[in-house]
């Protein structure tokens, strides 16, 4: 069967659970197959009989400067997270303009996605196969003489943890119905499995580094003078974690928030911190201003992209720039103590960030900031901030060989992660409605059968929307996305600058964050039989109550689901994450304890954490 007739057979309908059998068939096979070739590619490598991967790597090799199970690996890694990016930013924008996927096989991005998030896990196993020496004194065996660099252990496991949230995603739909939001739990191990995967292409360049050295100082050729592109890879790896931790913010981006603004700064602060600190930490000076700069040029590539090119709604995206500015200011007093150096660089990106991110929005997002989030958005990414320039610094210092002592790095580690948990509990602690309502008064701009009009909503009480993080008209899912910010035209009283389409498969609520509540009403919802769910059509004066946003946002989820089956579905996926962040730390730990350089000793101040610098310091 071609693709065309694929699409089109995918196309006659639009599930709102999990995909159809037919295609959920051909999505296994594919993978099926994909996965024995490499299998064939890797054991026909190991045994002599395929010469593929020698020529492969051993061009590699001459361009990195690197052995080839790290030079190889580390080019098929990068552009297959390229490809992964472009797929997600697109994906998220065809759902916002265009509602729920006909099936898999029925959205050209998740070919991208797919294959980007297969080089991946591909790249991994390829620095698995490829070393005929052991590559280090951190390698793992795997039998016999076989060793396996630590990093490409961990790219692997990246790759497959987020592979695996595919079918998990399916499954999900299936009982709970599709979650149309980013933050759906199997949607965050689809793009942190991704994201996490720069740390194990860390890993892994710093291995081969290691090894080049040590092949140098044996042949009497020294161990400097790397290729520029390999130092330039460092670069690419830090801005692309930069990358990897902001996609967290992309309903935010796109203006289409689910949860609470205060998230919005905190996690801009928690990615500043976190990627901008291990960046100076590890390239040296100037490092941290070299990952944001790689950041707006590629993240800058993907919006104009997936919006002017594509045609889809343009993402905005944070700058990050004076947060890089405060890392490497503080990288001049306080480099030689790099715990402290870490959490006071976090710190400057939760405070002098926030205030320097704060005009920005106003510039670029659908929802600017506003008083709404102080002081307790400032707080949650002063403590983001800190939180993720402590691990910053342990993950940095990790890949210099430089690790504190097991306990002190054991303390921070749990410290940050605790701190990072108790605000993300504190940002999805919501309330539910209590008795709030609107009357909508739609002025019409545009005769039926494509109705459109000026939405004005008359709140009660009027001081429901008093301190408002947004009171917007929505719509989307019908063919693209409005965010109509509404202005206040007296007590209670706000009205809307923009024409709202009411038709066809648009979606268009009166969305209201105050506080801890996240409320809408609707003004017009189609009817969905696959649901089923009826119309609620738009009239020209109407009072409705507020009702939690996500029960229109998310229209597909189901209903009648046990709170113990959510739970526990829950409990399962935050299992598998915090196993996966756990190896991820046994991974950097292991080759950084074993780095063959003798450790100086620290000093006294800082009991338990190496001084060393580097020379690119």
């Amino acid at each position: 069967m071609q693709l065309p007739s694929l699409l089109a057979v995918a196309a006659a309908s639009q599930p709102a659970g999990g995909a159809a059998i037919g295609q959920v068939v051909i999505a296994t096979s594919f993978a099926t197959a994909a996965t024995a070739g490499l299998l064939w590619l890797m054991t026909s490598y190991r045994s002599g009989r395929n010469r593929v991967l020698d020529r492969a790597g051993a061009f590699a090799e001459r361009v990195s400067g690197l052995p080839a199970w790290a030079g190889l690996p580390a080019g098929v890694a990068a552009g297959s997270l390229l490809v992964a990016l472009l797929g997600m930013y697109w994906d998220i924008s065809l759902h916002i303009d265009n509602g729920r996927d006909p099936g898999p096989l029925a959205n050209p991005a998740h070919y991208l996605i797919l294959f980007g998030l297969y080089g991946v896990f591909a790249s991994g196993c390829l620095a698995i196969a490829l070393p005929k020496d052991r590559p280090g004194p951190a390698a793992i065996r795997i039998r016999s003489d076989w060793y396996a660099p630590v990093g490409g252990l961990l790219i692997a496991a990246c790759g497959a943890f987020a592979l695996i949230g595919f079918p998990l995603d399916d499954m999900w739909h299936r009982l709970f119905g599709q979650d149309v939001t980013l933050w759906g739990p199997t949607h965050l191990m689809l793009f942190g499995g991704a994201s996490m995967t720069l740390i194990g292409q860390a890993v892994l360049l710093q291995e081969g580094m290691r090894a080049r050295r040590a092949a140098r100082r044996e042949s009497g050729g020294g161990t400097r003078d790397l290729p520029l592109i390999t130092a330039v890879r460092r670069v690419g790896m830090m801005g692309g974690l930069l990358i990897g931790l902001s996609t967290f913010q992309g309903e935010f981006d796109f203006g289409v928030p689910q949860f609470r603004f205060i998230f919005q700064p905190l996690l801009i602060a928690l990615a500043a911190g976190f990627a901008l600190v291990t960046a100076r930490l590890w390239i040296g000076r100037g490092g941290a201003i070299a990952a944001a700069a790689m950041f707006l040029v590629v993240r800058g590539l993907i919006s104009l992209i997936v919006g002017p090119v594509f045609g889809q709604t343009t993402p905005a995206l944070p700058l990050y720039v004076v947060e890089a500015l405060c890392v490497e200011g503080a990288a001049l007093f306080l480099l030689g103590r790099p715990l402290v150096f870490g959490a006071v660089s976090g710190l400057l990106c939760g405070t002098v960030g926030f205030a320097a991110e704060w005009p920005w929005t106003h510039l670029v997002y659908p929802l600017p900031w506003n008083g709404s989030l102080l002081p307790e958005g400032l707080i949650c990414a002063a403590v983001a901030g800190t939180a993720g320039g402590a691990l910053g610094a342990l993950l940095g210092l990790g890949l210099r060989g430089e690790l504190p002592s097991p306990r002190v790095a054991r303390g921070v580690a749990l410290g940050a992660g605790l701190a990072i948990a108790v605000l993300v509990a504190n940002g999805l602690a919501t309330t539910r409605p209590t008795g709030e309502r609107a009357t909508l008064t739609v002025a019409q701009t545009q005769a039926p059968p494509k109705l459109a009009g000026r939405v004005t909503a008359r709140i009660e009480p009027a001081s429901a929307a008093h301190d408002a993080a947004w009171l917007t008209v929505t719509a989307w899912q019908g063919g693209g996305l409005v965010v109509d910010r509404m202005k206040r035209f007296g007590d209670g009283v706000y009205r809307g600058t923009k024409s709202i389409p009411l038709y066809g498969d648009w979606k268009a609520t009166l969305r209201l964050q105050d506080g801890r509540q996240i409320a809408a009403v609707p003004v017009y919802m189609p009817e969905d039989a696959a649901i089923p769910a009826k119309e609620i059509p738009a009239r020209a004066h109407v009072t409705r109550p507020f009702v939690l946003d996500r029960e229109l946002l998310q229209r597909e989820r189901k209903k009648d689901i046990p709170t113990w089956l959510w739970t526990a579905a829950c409990l399962v996926v935050l299992t598998l994450g915090l196993g996966f962040f756990a190896a991820l730390a046994s991974g950097v730990a292991r080759v950084a304890r074993r780095d063959p350089r003798p450790a100086a000793q620290p000093p006294r101040a800082q009991r338990g954490v190496t001084a060393r610098t580097p020379a690119t310091a």
